[in-house]
């Protein structure tokens, strides 16, 4: 199923139970495709990494958003914002564990032949593409400065 009629099937589940946060989250969710299936170029079908960077995009901005709120002392606005996190993240898929990433980073820096921190870009460029959807870029990014310093 895709990810748009899979949002309108929870939209009327939210509906009937009168979940406000659902509510709120599901009719983003559902304006932001249809923002990006009516841009300019934009192909009639979105594919599922798409869909995925979507929903990935909403969750930082929402982050964002929330970190502003505390450091505001605005504990209402950073609910709302927690709560909307916590359904988009139903739809994305699950992320790896830090086990997971680190055996796939081992594996790229040897196919990539990265012997220290002046390899980072070579192998951030082929990591973004594999873990696309599954982990964050910020988390990846620390992570391979990490291993490439230890090396």
């Amino acid at each position: 199923m895709s990810l748009e009629k899979n949002i309108m099937a929870e939209l009327k589940t939210a509906m009937l139970n009168k979940d406000e946060a659902a509510l709120r989250s599901l009719r983003a969710i559902k304006a932001a495709i249809l923002v990006a299936k009516t841009a300019e170029g934009a192909p009639a079908e979105m594919d599922e990494a798409a869909e995925i960077k979507l929903l990935q995009k909403m969750v930082k901005q929402r982050k964002d958003a929330l970190e502003i709120f505390q450091q505001q002392n605005r504990p209402e606005l950073a609910t709302k914002e927690s709560e909307e996190i916590a359904v988009i993240e139903r739809f994305l898929p699950k992320p790896m564990s830090e086990e997971e990433l680190r055996a796939g980073l081992k594996q790229i820096f040897t196919e990539v032949g990265a012997s220290g921190p002046a390899d980072m870009g070579k192998v951030m460029g082929v990591a973004n593409k594999v873990f696309s959807g599954k982990v964050d870029g910020k988390t990846l990014s620390a992570l391979i400065k990490e291993m490439l310093s230890a090396k």
